[in-house]
């Protein structure tokens, strides 16, 4: 169960839904939260720039004005934001362990590159809650893969429109791999609190006499856990994937989507380039993912 979960905070509207969702899933488990807002390291980006051109710094000065403007204006957003949102739904501050349940939030704030100490502070969280994936948005794919690869703890990635609903109808994508097998135990607390759980996969062979029928094994064991669980066979279709299984999320109204995070390399190449991102800028749900 996550009793401490991290959530960046980049001072932009982006940062609502993953407000939204990571105080729904305080509520549901009685946890902290660590809203950690990252400031950009202006003078050391621009002596970054300098060096590689060459030594150039005319007009600095006002580059510098310009960008400490903007980080104090994101700095200041990303505080006044979380705290709004935190009193809005009645979860108090804290930053230590209170001698009463029920959920509690603290407002942490570094320099630097946002992707290292989201890693760093993920280490020590037991989830990590982040905005949905826009196109192009690279600093956000970046703290998404230091999340998922740096820290060995899941990540739930907020719908754009809705809070996860952790008593509804969870789908788990199975493959029959270590990653997805990683992300159905860190899916647990959500089996045990559904409704209803779905495991959906399409049915594969291994060699030419042996279908693969890992995710009955799957079922049966999840089952220990939710007794109210099923697999449902996605079909090999002509359409792209992503879209049989966006249907198939809508088709069972589910509300939670939990699958792996794949790649060796760096994830927005890897990742990012094929399946799973699609999935994370598509998908009608909250995706919950660990590597």
């Amino acid at each position: 169960m996550p009793k401490v979960i991290l959530l960046p905070l980049t001072g932009t509207d982006g940062d609502r839904s993953a407000q939204t969702a990571a105080l729904a899933l305080a509520k549901a488990f009685d946890a902290h939260l660590i809203g950690l807002h990252v400031r950009r390291d202006v003078r050391r980006d621009i002596a970054a720039y300098a060096s590689a051109d060459m030594g150039a710094t005319s007009g600095l000065d006002a580059i510098i004005g310009r960008m400490e403007d903007d980080a104090t204006s994101r700095e200041t957003k990303a505080s006044v934001s979380w705290a709004d949102a935190c009193a809005k739904a009645g979860v108090p501050a804290a930053e230590m362990p209170r001698e009463s349940s029920g959920p509690s939030y603290e407002y942490a704030s570094e320099t630097g590159e946002e992707s290292d100490w989201v890693a760093e502070y993920g280490r020590a969280a037991d989830m990590v809650v982040v905005a949905r994936v826009k196109e192009a948005a690279m600093l956000v794919l970046e703290s998404i893969e230091a999340a998922l690869m740096d820290t060995g703890k899941p990540v739930l990635i907020a719908a754009s429109d809705a809070p996860p609903v952790v008593d509804g109808t969870v789908a788990i994508a199975w493959k029959n791999t270590r990653e997805s097998a990683g992300a159905v135990a860190a899916a647990l607390p959500f089996v045990r609190r559904a409704r209803r759980v779905v495991v959906f996969t399409v049915e594969e062979r291994d060699s030419a006499d042996n279908p693969d029928t890992s995710y009955r094994r799957v079922v049966r064991a999840l089952r220990w856990h939710n007794a109210n669980t099923e697999a449902k066979i996605l079909p090999h279709e002509s359409r792209h994937p992503v879209e049989v299984l966006r249907d198939a999320l809508t088709r069972e109204r589910c509300d939670l989507l939990v699958m792996g995070g794949y790649g060796h390399g760096r994830l927005r190449e890897a990742v990012f380039g094929g399946f799973t991102r699609a999935v994370l800028e598509g998908a009608p749900v909250p995706v919950l993912m660990a590597h």
